[in-house]
């Protein structure tokens, strides 16, 4: 099966959380693929923030010992399918890693050929990272859902 990257900016939030939820759910359909994160602009080290930790536990997965880790040529390399939670970290991708052209979509695009970004909950309250958990759930099951239909 294919290796999934899941991409944000920092890598504290969004992609962190979509980690988390992508393996569980992956476990969960019996799906055997590789599943990682990173950031465009992620600071190496910097955990999972308080409200993703939360949020992410309240669909029983822990992200507590996420670090995060900034997206490079080795990391788009190994991947076959990079979901990116806004359009601007999809054309990032694209504008430093040309080769990356025919894998990296958003997670709306991808999974409900939707347009649409998830926004991001940073400094908002816990209310905002819940919303954020459950829209990445739904998307992620989808995205799982068409892997499973064109592996």
């Amino acid at each position: 099966m294919p290796a999934i990257l899941f991409v944000c900016t920092g890598n504290t939030c969004r992609s962190s959380m979509a980690e988390g939820l992508a393996k569980k759910i992956a476990r969960e359909k019996g799906w055997t693929g590789e599943i990682w994160s990173a950031g465009v602009a992620a600071w190496p080290g910097t955990p999972a923030t308080d409200e993703a930790i939360r949020a992410a536990a309240e669909w029983e997965v822990d992200i507590s010992q996420h670090r995060a880790r900034p997206l490079d040529a080795e990391l788009v390399d190994k991947a076959d399918l990079i979901l990116t939670m806004a359009e601007h970290h999809k054309r990032q991708i694209l504008d430093r890693f040309p080769r990356a052209a025919g894998k990296v979509f958003t997670l709306a695009e991808y999974a409900a050929s939707e347009e649409g970004d998830i926004p991001d909950p940073i400094g908002y309250p816990l209310e905002a990272y819940r919303a954020c958990a459950a829209r990445l759930k739904e998307l992620i099951e989808k995205a799982l859902d068409r892997l499973g239909d064109n592996p």
